[in-house]
């Protein structure tokens, strides 16, 4: 991972090579059948096709999945080629079937797809488990296409293994201003409340997220992966369908975020990533996590929308 020249401003975060020499020996690697004391809060090493039958059954409470999408997309020194729908299906199964057996019966899973890779992940996850929501998020970033409409969504689907599942409602309210601030006749708010930089209610989530803002160049959790996903977004996710120590796990770990969220949120993790250098970075974050535990747009126990004071 070359460092690239960067503005005084810029806070991305890097990773030079005498920090991946101090970070490669916490990492993991799996030779044959293990057991949760080994893997846990650790990140493996590997392939994930190469360790799939070695991990342990029905330890995991909370499966967050980001695969590579049905896209040509370089990752480091590997790049992922975009292949027909069906074939995209067929190299989905090749590993999704076999990770049903880490699952609890009471846990979700979350899995990413854009347009492209949507259908197919559709199809897959309800051979296997209970699809109870597609959720679609606002990817606001880049420019806007010439001949087409700009690609800025992507969706996630939640899935259930059973009707015994987590969800922590209260947990996941955002808190949004009010446009028509309303009060009963003796003047007091109905369902929102005054602040100091104006009037907020306590809104129930849907399955539509307007409020993430996608890492950037000023924001300390960014890094230089080309598919990562917002702190926020995996906050949402970890507090909605987990509970305090419950494990959280991450297949396609990239350069971290799963992980690191889960930490900060007093959960218990496990990822794992193929490439050597967002391994390290991801390390890294987690060290960093130890001592700080921000996420940009949650604080005090509050989602904030986008571009408010909070955000």
């Amino acid at each position: 991972m070359l460092l690239k020249s960067r503005a005084s401003r810029n806070r991305t975060l890097t990773l030079d090579a005498a920090e991946k020499e101090i970070y490669l020996p916490q990492l993991v690697q799996l030779s044959q059948a293990t057991e949760i004391a080994e893997i846990e809060n650790k990140i493996i090493h590997q392939d994930l096709g190469e360790i799939l039958d070695w991990l342990p059954e029905n330890f995991v409470d909370l499966l967050f999945i980001d695969p590579p999408y049905n896209l040509t997309k370089s990752f480091n020194s590997t790049t992922f080629t975009e292949r027909s729908i069906a074939d995209y299906q067929i190299w989905l199964e090749s590993w999704f079937s076999k990770l049903i057996k880490v699952l609890k019966p009471t846990a979700s899973v979350y899995i990413c797809s854009d347009w492209r890779s949507s259908t197919a992940i559709h199809l897959i996850a309800e051979k296997y488990l209970t699809v109870q929501n597609r959720i679609t998020w606002e990817r606001e970033k880049g420019r806007g296409a010439k001949q087409n409409w700009k690609n800025c969504a992507e969706d996630i689907w939640f899935c259930t293994v059973s009707d015994r599942y987590t969800f922590n409602l209260e947990a996941v309210k955002i808190k949004r201003r009010v446009i028509a601030p309303y009060t009963d006749a003796s003047g007091i708010p109905k369902d929102w409340e005054k602040m100091q930089h104006g009037n907020y209610r306590m809104t129930h989530p849907s399955n539509l997220w307007t409020d993430l803002t996608v890492p950037f160049w000023s924001m300390p959790e960014n890094t230089d992966h080309p598919t990562q996903k917002p702190e926020k977004l995996l906050a949402k996710i970890i507090l909605a369908s987990s509970h305090p120590n419950d494990l959280v796990f991450d297949p396609f770990l990239g350069s971290g975020t799963t992980s690191v969220v889960a930490k900060k949120l007093g959960r218990r993790y496990v990822g794992v990533e193929f490439d050597a250098d967002y391994c390290c970075l991801a390390a890294k974050r987690l060290s960093i996590a130890a001592s700080n535990s921000a996420i940009q747009g949650y604080s005090d126990g509050i989602f904030w929308e986008r571009n408010s004071d909070k955000r």
